[in-house]
């Protein structure tokens, strides 16, 4: 039971990638597929943090005299990567709900399907 409650957050992680990867594979709105891949960055961001996760860790922060051995501390680099792919993310999605905005004014539709097929008719 402890193996399995190890590896929760991988099952999480796994059951959030498979959702994303749907979402963005299997649904013709184009803002289901937008979402699908928030879901999926979300996943990712996850899998990085928790794999960063150093059991007893602490913080990588000495004070004026202090000594620490580098197996003590938590890596940091991880985290900061992962807090500039929240902000790449979020410019990702801005800059998605605009070209909708716009695909919508264009065609009347965010269904992929229904776009695809207009836009062959209008070549």
């Amino acid at each position: 039971m402890e193996e399995v409650a190890a590896r929760f957050p991988y099952f999480m992680i796994a059951i959030l990638l498979g959702v994303g990867v749907w979402g963005m594979v299997g649904k013709r709105s184009l803002v289901k597929k937008l979402i699908g891949l928030n879901v999926l960055q979300s996943a990712i961001i996850l899998f990085f943090i928790n794999g960063s996760i150093r059991e007893g860790g602490t913080v990588p922060i000495l004070f004026h005299g202090e000594h620490g051995n580098a197996e003590d501390f938590v890596n940091p680099l991880p985290h900061v990567l992962m807090l500039t792919a929240i902000v790449v993310a979020v410019a990702v999605t801005a800059v998605a709900l605009a070209f909708l905005t716009r695909i919508y004014r264009e065609f009347g539709t965010v269904d992929e399907a229904e776009i695809l097929s207009e836009m062959e008719r209008q070549t």
